[in-house]
């Protein structure tokens, strides 16, 4: 099957396509979070935006979207959050997500930001970009932050029912992303596990840690491997990245951001309950917005679909426009930093056969 490697950039040239329908909120938001991106980014060159354009132009207007880097491309169709992505890819050839997709096959666009339908999102890239050389699997990095800087959950839902080796090259794209982009000098890898000792975990996670410590004794690792982790790690240890099946790693992800939103909600309940709490919390405020500001996934914007052959950026559904303008600024720091030859250099010291390079279910 036809597969990457990764056409030559020339930059500065800096074109993004952002999938205008995607998410809760759309087109509103997206709207105005690229008009707050590109005021930051000048360097910039074309800002294409999918969807109806007859909409989108009202919208725009709306949101004072006025920049001339701005070209509107009509994409009739929408693919709701609630449909199946693949079904949905099939289906609506025309849609904000699949023609955003598209000028990125075409080389109209550089890279690619969504915040709808995440399975529509890894079909539509999967498919239509295809893989990096030597991946069989792509990957969603969700950025967790912990007290030393960010972990890398990866994969947080693009591909469920990995493979052993999947997650071996999961490493690698991980470490190298964390490397170039995020300046982390040595990367730190751990196995999401029920317990840190070796003996503990599936026969799954088991297998993977045998194949990551083959790795790292080849010298051919560019990470260090710190073994079995446990979930307190993702917040505790100094971990760059936390590899898990994309099944396990959505659990993980969504049970994070619940927790955040209860915790801040039970917090605001009980500092009503009397004027004195309602004092400490005043004057506690700038603590707590710090800590709301490093956690919040809106200061992050989005998570880089690591393995395909482009630069693509997934948000979350419900993103805000400063949710979407930090993912627009994601997808140009990964194309500033190049890392896509970078993922192919590492992954080619390390040959890994897993199998048909699409899912079957995407074929």
């Amino acid at each position: 099957m036809e597969r990457g490697g990764c056409p030559p950039r020339s930059f500065p040239v800096m074109k993004i396509a952002l999938d205008a329908m995607g998410g809760d909120h759309a087109p509103g938001v997206n709207l105005e979070g690229a008009r707050d991106f590109l005021a930051q980014n000048p360097g910039v060159t074309e800002l294409l935006l999918t969807g109806p354009t007859a909409r989108l132009t009202t919208a725009a207007q709306a949101a004072g979207l006025t920049d001339p880097r701005v070209r509107l491309i009509e994409a009739p169709e929408v693919v709701g959050m609630e449909e199946s992505g693949a079904k949905a890819l099939r289906r609506k050839k025309n849609s904000s997500i699949s023609v955003a997709a598209d000028l990125v096959k075409q080389g109209e666009a550089d890279a690619l930001v969504s915040a709808g339908n995440t399975g529509a999102a890894v079909a539509a890239a999967t498919v239509k970009l295809r893989l990096l050389k030597g991946i069989q699997r792509a990957g969603i990095a969700s950025p967790m932050p912990n007290e030393f800087g960010v972990c890398n959950l990866l994969d947080a839902g693009a591909n469920p029912e990995a493979k052993p080796a999947h997650l071996v090259a999961y490493a690698i794209m991980g470490s190298v992303y964390a490397r170039e982009v995020l300046k982390v000098s040595n990367p730190k890898v751990g196995i999401m596990s029920n317990g840190e000792e070796e003996e503990k975990g599936t026969a799954f996670t088991k297998e993977t840690l045998i194949l990551l410590k083959e790795l790292v004794k080849s010298g051919n690792a560019p990470f260090t491997l710190r073994g079995n982790v446990e979930g307190h790690d993702l917040f505790q240890t100094p971990l760059d990245v936390c590899l898990c099946d994309g099944f396990t790693g959505n659990i993980v992800l969504k049970s994070c951001e619940a927790t955040a939103k209860a915790m801040s909600k039970w917090l605001k309940e009980e500092f009503k309950k009397n004027p004195i709490r309602m004092t400490g919390a005043l004057l506690g405020k700038g603590a707590f917005q710090a800590v709301k500001d490093r956690t919040n996934y809106e200061s992050y914007g989005g998570s880089p679909l690591l393995g395909v052959n482009g630069v693509v950026i997934i948000a979350h559904g419900g993103s805000s426009a400063v949710a979407i303008k930090n993912a627009l600024k994601m997808a140009a720091e990964a194309l500033k930093h190049e890392v896509n030859p970078k993922i192919e250099e590492a992954i080619a010291k390390v040959p890994i056969s897993t199998g048909p390079a699409i899912p079957a279910s995407l074929a």
